[in-house]
């Protein structure tokens, strides 16, 4: 794994939006609070900012009846802090914005969003995407291209329509960065006027910005079905045998 850190005024936030349930997992727990690697995912997802010394400061958003994550070590790691998440992923990520921005200090800072069950982010993709912030662009995201070829179904059916062109397309990632005030207005604005938001990308898109899409590893995988387990099991053993 790369720990070679860039040189960059730390003015870099994190948001983890962790307040869901992970409903296709089937687990007793949320996915988040699984086990893989000797720890929860969430622990690996944090370890994983943390490890960056321009990652000044963590919000994790949570589900306001968990009662999972005050009983992890990392909680009581002093960049960790913790919100009341919202019912959807971008209620969650305002929740944390809007708590960072009652620091005027924060409001010159940027901010990176991270789901919680990615727990294999390498910090050469997280070092590409922090070096946005000396830059004067509206901010990016980590993406893959589209390798598989591509079908849209008929909308009530499992029926092919026809296939899409997958030149140009990209599978969103995450990181998402951006400037934190940039981000918390745009996305307030899109939630107000309840616009389709599926990632805070999408919540710039909709305010006219154009994000920039940073190439990053296809390994970066967030674990969403029981199946994922075992691929970050493999992918975290390995980056652990190259530190």
């Amino acid at each position: 794994m790369n720990n070679s850190i860039i040189e960059v005024n730390p003015q870099v936030v994190a948001i983890i939006p962790a307040a869901g349930i992970g409903s296709r997992m089937n687990a007793d727990c949320p996915k988040q609070y699984l086990y893989v690697a000797g720890k929860t995912i969430i622990e690996h997802t944090i370890d994983a900012l943390l490890l960056n010394p321009n990652v000044i400061n963590i919000v994790v958003a949570l589900s306001p009846e968990d009662d999972y994550f005050s009983e992890l070590d990392i909680a009581q790691n002093s960049r960790v802090t913790t919100v009341d998440g919202g019912k959807e992923r971008a209620d969650s990520v305002l929740a944390g914005l809007n708590f960072l921005a009652q620091n005027e200090n924060m409001h010159n800072k940027w901010v990176l969003v991270h789901d919680a069950a990615r727990p294999c982010l390498h910090q050469d993709d997280l070092n590409k995407i922090i070096q946005l912030s000396t830059t004067d662009c509206c901010g990016g995201i980590l993406a893959a291209p589209v390798r598989d070829t591509m079908k849209r179904s008929q909308q009530t059916t499992d029926l092919i329509d026809h296939t899409v062109e997958r030149e140009a397309l990209w599978h969103a990632l995450t990181p998402q960065f951006f400037p934190l005030m940039l981000l918390r207005d745009c996305l307030s604005k899109a939630l107000t006027e309840k616009a389709i938001i599926t990632d805070e990308a999408s919540a710039l898109e909709y305010c006219g910005y154009q994000p920039i899409l940073v190439s990053g590893r296809s390994d970066n995988l967030k674990v969403t079905r029981p199946e994922d387990l075992a691929l970050a099991e493999f992918y975290l053993s390995r980056m652990k045998e190259k530190e």
